[in-house]
């Protein structure tokens, strides 16, 4: 099962093909350009699969009508299937990389109905969605088996720092890498790691598609992928986005989104090339903070009316600039240096709701039940720059094929976390309790029980942007070392170390109190990874991999300690140990019916000890160093690819546990870890009974989570014995009909929700908030060829 990359690019045109994904990544396509060498156009591959894949690449199923996806990393015949990870690093095909990996192609994606990063991974078994707050910031948060990776997330293969909505638009495929991977992604990375590969300009032939969709709650969305060859050994390609609509069933919820990625290819003589891309994104919100938990009740309150304000927004901004350089030094010497800069801004101001009484001091109706609104808001900015460079070694051992990677990588990272300051103009209309007693509030439910008139002009906030309130800034250098070895017949070696020397620097200002945080250290992690052929089509594999992070490793929450942030004194934080994970997995991996189907099946235990652990209000840097540890255990099984030539399958399921395992206040022990489900399921088919049609759907299970603070024990009540925030499970039904009028114009209907289930994704420690999941709609998209 062990296939080398496509060495042939000029052959990715399959026939008409001109997709949503024609081309290569940023990563592969250079690389493989700059190593190919001298074949006949159209190749006579025989028994050579490496050929094969040069000759057919992975394209879409379907009839003459189709305007077929090619997936660069995929399989040919296999719409949901992709061969091999984007990341040049990755040595090893999907079947025999010996840790779990989920990813999600662009057919797939187009299927699915999903476009926003958050949408689309949050329905993948084992991944979870954490909220913002006044404690760290809003925007996307992801949570895979149980550990924060907000943080962890990557753009073809380097770092994508901060917290701010991500789209798909520019997507070749995305990346969901289970367990601890620091030998890959450096820092963090305690449960697994996101990242997404763009699209790039390819020097194999020009095309231009148009994606245009309208649909119910005023959605429409627009896409665009061109490429234009300049000459032979040349090529620019843009992918450009406008977006908008109104949250479903939610009038006054918006969301809109601008976006632009221009790639560019050139060759620099027959062995290297240069690739480089310009990305940009606008996304503008009046974000929605959902429902909150009725503790009496013991579930979140149904049909919340609209309460966002008028001026509400969450607004992102995000430019980089990448520049690759790929070549080959000789038959058995590779190399690739990419660098990048990048700049992104996220500014929220958005309200919650709680339930209370209104106190008996209350001028209107004392002692009635209603709604109180809360302001949360905060602005973050970032520039960030990466130099990465990759040299590649294929070589015998003992007359044993041997695959290295040597790399070392530089970045800094300097991060602005502030305030607004807000004045609410409107008159008040309520006394409600709270932690400072009794005071005015804004009410959305009046005395005699009814929605106030205009409840979306209550607190007619005036506001101007306010100062930093924490200063973060991380250098860092990093070698690795990766080796893939065959030993014998049947086994095969991965071997990764990798070391991280940090400088860390963070000036906050903690409950009014300026404090200086300096300190530096180094991180070692690794892996090794064992897989035993029981077949020429599938395989057994153990694997152990480590990841670490630092005290105040998150960027977004500065002393907040209960959030991620700093935890303890300057001096304290300055000698405190890492967060250190350990991850064991016991796998196998089948590629079944011609191998258009991958099949695999792991169980897994994540270990994470020298937990940092809040012992005051969370929003200060009060904590114990190292005195946590908490477990992560399961069974994760997926099937990806064709189970026969009309019928594919995008399906992952994980059952899992976890446990507190030690902590400074002995009441967590025993307790499940917050926003974790242990039960989660996506099932994605696609049916294609004619050349003229492909009709499918999808299904996503999550089960109830608790609410509590991230990478700790969730809230409990040891009164009652029941966790104090549930996060109901949920299952939420999608279909999708493709229709295939003609090589140049398909049609795609979209269906989400389909039986309209009112469901919750996430939630505040408190219960004060707790996002909804998107109610029924419809879109419909017509794709032109041009």
């Amino acid at each position: 099962m062990q296939h080398k990359p496509t060495p042939q690019i000029k052959t990715l045109n399959a026939g008409a093909a001109s997709p949503a994904a024609r081309g290569a990544s940023a990563l592969m396509l250079a690389f493989a350009a700059a190593t190919a060498q001298a074949a006949p156009a159209t190749p006579e591959c025989g028994d050579d699969t490496a050929c094969e894949q040069a000759a057919g690449q992975a394209t879409q199923p379907g009839g003459p009508g189709a305007i077929e996806i090619v997936e660069v990393y995929g399989m040919s015949g296999a719409a949901y299937r992709a061969r091999r990870s984007g990341d040049l690093r990755q040595l090893s095909d999907l079947a025999s990389t010996p840790q779990t990996m989920n990813i999600l192609t662009q057919t797939q994606i187009l299927d699915s109905g999903k476009s926003d990063l958050k949408e689309i991974l949050s329905s993948q078994a084992g991944v979870t969605l954490g909220t913002g707050e006044n404690g760290n910031a809003f925007g996307d948060r992801y949570i895979i088996r149980g550990h924060e990776a907000r943080s962890d997330v990557f753009v073809d293969g380097i770092r994508d720092p901060g917290m701010t909505t991500r789209e798909s638009f520019a997507a070749e495929q995305v990346e969901i890498t289970k367990g601890p991977s620091s030998t890959f992604a450096g820092r963090g990375s305690s449960g697994g790691a996101v990242n997404t590969i763009t699209k790039a300009a390819t020097p194999a032939e020009d095309f231009a598609l148009v994606d245009a969709s309208v649909g119910t709650d005023d959605y429409y969305r627009v896409t665009l992928d061109t490429n234009l060859l300049l000459g032979s050994d040349a090529a620019v390609r843009l992918n450009a986005l406008t977006a908008s609509e109104d949250a479903p069933d939610r009038d006054g919820i918006e969301r809109e989104r601008k976006g632009l990625l221009l790639s560019g290819f050139t060759s620099l003589g027959d062995r290297w090339n240069v690739i480089g891309d310009v990305y940009y994104l606008e996304a503008d919100d009046v974000p929605d903070l959902g429902s909150y938990f009725d503790r009496e009740r013991r579930e979140p309150v149904e049909d919340i009316p609209v309460y966002a304000q008028d001026n509400d927004f969450l607004d992102t901004e995000v430019y980089s600039a990448t520049l690759r350089l790929n070549g080959e030094l000789n038959e058995a010497w590779r190399a690739s240096v990419a660098v990048r800069y990048g700049e992104t801004e996220n500014d929220y101001i958005t309200t919650g709701v709680r339930g209370t009484t209104r106190d008996a001091g209350d001028p209107v109706a004392p002692g009635a039940a209603t709604m109180s609104l809360s302001t949360h808001q905060g602005w973050q900015e970032i520039d960030y720059s990466v130099a990465q460079a990759n040299l590649f070694w294929d070589t015998d051992i003992f007359q044993r094929e041997s695959k290295f990677v040597f790399g070392l990588e530089y970045s800094a990272e300097n991060v602005d976390n502030g305030v607004f300051d807000i004045q609410n103009t409107g008159a008040t209309n309520c006394v409600v309790g709270g932690r400072g007693g009794a005071s005015p509030s804004y009410c959305l439910i009046d005395g005699n029980g009814q929605l106030v008139s205009n409840p979306r002009n209550l607190l007619q906030r005036e506001f101007t942007r306010g100062g930093v309130d924490a200063k973060y800034n991380i250098d860092t250098v990093s070698a690795y070392i990766m080796n893939t070895t065959k030993l014998a017949d049947r086994w095969e070696l991965f071997l990764g170390l990798r070391q991280d020397w940090y400088d860390y620097s963070n000036d906050v200002v903690s409950r009014g109190e300026a404090l200086a945080y300096e300190f530096d250290d180094d991180l070692t992690n690794g892996h090794v990874g064992l897989v035993y052929q029981l077949a020429d089509n599938g395989n057994v594999y153990l694997t152990y991999s480590t990841a670490a992070n630092i005290n105040g490793g998150e960027s977004d929450v500065g002393g907040n300690c209960g959030y991620g942030g700093l935890c303890g004194t300057p001096e304290q934080a300055a000698v405190a140990d890492p967060e250190t994970v350990e991850n064991i997995e016991f796998g196998t991996k089948w590629e079944l019916f011609d191998e258009r189907l991958l099949a695999s099946a792991a169980v897994f235990r994540i270990t994470k000890d020298d937990v940092m652990e809040n012992v005051g209000d969370s929003y200060s840097q009060l904590g114990t160093l190292n005195t946590g540890r908490n477990r992560v255990e399961g069974v994760e099984v997926s099937l990806t690819g064709a189970l026969t030539e009309t019928l594919s399958i995008q399906l992952s399921a994980a059952l899992m546990d976890s446990e507190v395992l030690e902590s400074v206040n002995e009441d967590n022990e025993g307790l499940a870890l917050s926003n974790f489900a242990d039960n989660s399921v996506y099932a994605l088919l696609r049916w294609e009974p004619n050349e003229l049609f492909a009709i499918g759907g999808a299904y996503t299970y999550q089960g109830k989570m608790f609410g509590g603070q991230p990478d700790t024990a969730a809230g409990y009540d040891a009164e009652t014995g029941q966790y104090s925030i549930v996060v109901p499970s949920y299952g939420v039904f999608d279909l999708f009909v493709n229709y295939h009028y003609s090589e140049r114009l398909n049609f795609r209907l979209n269906v989400n929700n389909v039986t309209d289930e009112e469901y919750w994704t996430a939630a505040y420690r408190s219960g004060s908030f707790m996002y909804l999941g998107d109610a029924r709609n419809v879109r419909l998209s017509v794709v032109y060829e041009f």
